[in-house]
């Protein structure tokens, strides 16, 4: 055997053994799991769990605490009907007026898949909205909101992730990946 040939069976190895584990076509550590509603399916990151059913979601995950972070972050999937849930920018102010000391809040509009898709970003102190008249459970230093607003065939699709700043920036990827998975 070659010198040559040698070379390129260890390198085959070696490549071989680093892409076991990966999924192929999972960017972002995107996971099997996935979630559909209103005519729009994504993909689930790997890292992050499917939290038990909670009013108003379609789906909630959890995500991991970023080191030195004492809780993890939670991303809601929502979607309240055909015509419903407001347009874009009565939600971006919706979701800015949920902090105290808010950044100014950085967008961006693309198309994923032929999907409209606005996103948001604003940190500050988060007023934890819940309950059925969704009233603050509290001031929580330090947070950040990640947020998609997703033109579904069947009506608008909402993400909203919210954790401590360095868990959501630890997860940012992983969201923009789900994000980039949408499909009809």
């Amino acid at each position: 055997m070659t010198r040559f040939s040698l070379f390129c069976m260890v390198a085959a190895t070696v490549l071989l053994v680093a892409g076991c584990g990966k999924k192929a076509g999972q960017p972002g550590g995107l996971g099997d799991k996935t979630g559909t509603v209103a005519g729009v399916k994504w993909g689930v990151p790997a890292r992050w769990t499917v939290l038990p059913d909670r009013p108003m979601r379609v789906a909630t995950y959890g995500i991991p605490a970023a080191e030195g972070d004492t809780e993890g972050g939670e991303c809601a999937a929502s979607f309240f009907g055909s015509g419903m849930g407001g347009d874009v920018e009565s939600n971006i102010a919706r979701w800015v007026g949920q902090f105290e000391n808010a950044s100014e809040p950085v967008r961006a509009t693309k198309q994923v898949n032929g999907i409209n898709v606005t996103t948001v970003k604003v940190s500050g102190d988060y007023l934890s909205p819940g309950g059925p008249m969704m009233q603050s459970t509290g001031s929580k230093k330090g947070y950040q909101l990640i947020g998609a607003i997703i033109d579904g065939p069947e009506g608008v699709v909402f993400f909203k992730l919210t954790g401590p700043r360095k868990t959501a920036a630890n997860a940012e990827t992983e969201f923009d990946a789900m994000v980039g998975s949408l499909s009809k």
